[in-house]
């Protein structure tokens, strides 16, 4: 199923160079989007989440472009990335998110728009803007983007000092519907960002989630306020979030300790600059005995482990993200006084943790929720000066989402992995090629691993 005429006319407007033009062509009637299908709610009913296939619930479909709101934009769609949300979606849990755009539904009359019996997902994207809604004077037909994924009404009082404490705050392309996996995305104008131009589309679109999440969680006064000479432990510290904290962390002069699972993954930390990496299956760290008890034991093992690569510092930080699996040992391993910093369970929501080591040595948990604009703009602004650098490892069609999603789904990845959705192929869309040569390194830092 190729792209439309309508949109075969814009893709080829966007890689001619011929921006400007996109304002007097024709918004398409409709759109291929990767969606999944209420009908098929039950599927994988009575299967253990790691056997669900993504590959069976992610559809390829032509669905209607939606109506274009006040304050919203229709974005031509060149790459988008694969987050642990769309492994959420795609396997239905915790629930499935039809949950989620049924309660948006009711909020208005506009919201009621992304109440359908399919959900187009995706909250990563590059490309261009198509047009533009009423009250949006920002941004206009034929602006290279990026957008970030927080969807919020503002109409509450309560977001007003951080957006992420709105009511009515949402993900985009997980609780809302038309996301990025799409040849066309609706996003409200406050979502975009410019895209850097060092980067091909596929590159840019890849940190969006990821980065931003990072950057709240770790560097943010809204998450664990990171400061030079902070030990900080960070698990999965080759994926795509930990990727990102790992290179925050040394930007920002504090001392990264890597939890990674695999030799290849621990040389990828070690390219980041790295130097404090701990191979958690090598050295067999275990801290369940089994599926109701925990061994202290191995968190004690793991503590000291710690200790030894530090020269006797415990965590000044914990970046937790794996959840159930390894929340005993993080509350654990932070030292008196200490922050963990926890943004996901992408191993199981429900924590265990021995709270003495909580209450008696004074530490902190922080929750924390994707980011605001400022700090997603932040965010986005490192990478775009080059003090941050993408974390690709491979790049899909929009056909082959599926086999994308369960890469993530089973942790058989590196860093971002990426969609191609207008993009016809990889390496296009750079604007700076001489400040691109000057970060190469850093940029395919991750390819091939």
């Amino acid at each position: 199923m190729a792209p439309s005429t309508q949109l075969s006319e814009i893709q080829q407007a966007i890689l001619a160079g011929e921006r400007a033009s996109l304002g007097s062509l024709e918004v398409p009637e409709a759109y291929r989007g990767v969606t999944v299908r209420a009908e098929e709610v039950g599927m994988f009913e009575g299967m253990a989440s790691r056997d669900k296939d993504p590959r069976s619930s992610l559809h390829l479909d032509e669905v209607p472009t939606p109506e274009l709101g006040p304050g919203e934009a229709l974005v031509a769609v060149m790459a988008s990335a694969i987050n642990y949300n769309t492994v959420w979606t795609s396997i239905f849990e915790p629930i499935p998110t039809f949950k989620f755009l049924e309660r948006y539904g009711r909020l208005s009359p506009l919201s009621k728009r992304h109440d359908l019996p399919y959900h187009v997902v995706g909250s990563d994207l590059s490309g261009v803007v198509l047009r533009t809604g009423a009250g949006v004077h920002t941004w206009k037909p034929g602006d290279e983007v990026v957008a970030h994924c927080l969807n919020v009404e503002l109409e509450s009082p309560d977001g007003h000092n951080d957006t992420m404490l709105d009511t009515e705050q949402r993900i985009w392309g997980f609780e809302t519907n038309f996301g990025g996996l799409a040849e066309v995305a609706l996003v409200k104008a406050n979502q975009l960002m410019p895209k850097p131009g060092h980067l091909t589309w596929e590159e840019a679109a890849s940190p969006g989630l990821v980065n931003s999440t990072a950057y709240r969680q770790l560097v943010s006064r809204n998450g664990a306020d990171m400061k030079q000479g902070d030990v900080v432990l960070i698990w999965g510290a080759s994926g795509g979030l930990g990727s990102y904290a790992t290179q925050y962390a040394i930007n920002g002069g504090a001392i990264p300790v890597c939890v990674v699972s695999s030799p290849e993954k621990a040389e990828v930390c070690r390219r980041m600059g790295a130097e404090l990496v701990i191979d958690r299956n090598a050295e067999g760290y275990r801290f369940w005995k089994d599926e109701h008890e925990q061994d202290p034991k191995e968190w004690q093992r793991f503590g000291s482990r710690i200790r030894e690569l530090t020269g006797g510092e415990d965590p000044d930080i914990v970046f937790e993200h794996p959840g159930r699996e390894t929340f005993g040992a993080s509350v654990f391993a932070a030292r008196k006084g200490g922050t963990i910093v926890t943004c996901a369970s992408t191993s199981g929501y429900l924590h265990q943790f021995d709270n003495r080591y909580l209450w008696m040595n004074l530490k902190r948990i922080i929750g924390s929720h994707f980011a605001n604009y400022r700090e997603s703009w932040e965010a986005n602004r490192l990478i775009a000066k080059g003090h941050v650098h993408p974390t690709l490892s491979r790049a899909y069609p929009l056909e082959e989402t599926g086999q994308a999603a369960l890469d993530v789904h089973r942790n058989a990845h590196q860093g971002k992995v990426g969609v191609l959705c207008l993009a016809p192929e990889e390496g296009l869309g750079v604007r700076d090629t001489e400040f691109r040569e000057r970060h190469l390194d850093g940029i395919n830092r991750f390819r091939g691993v």
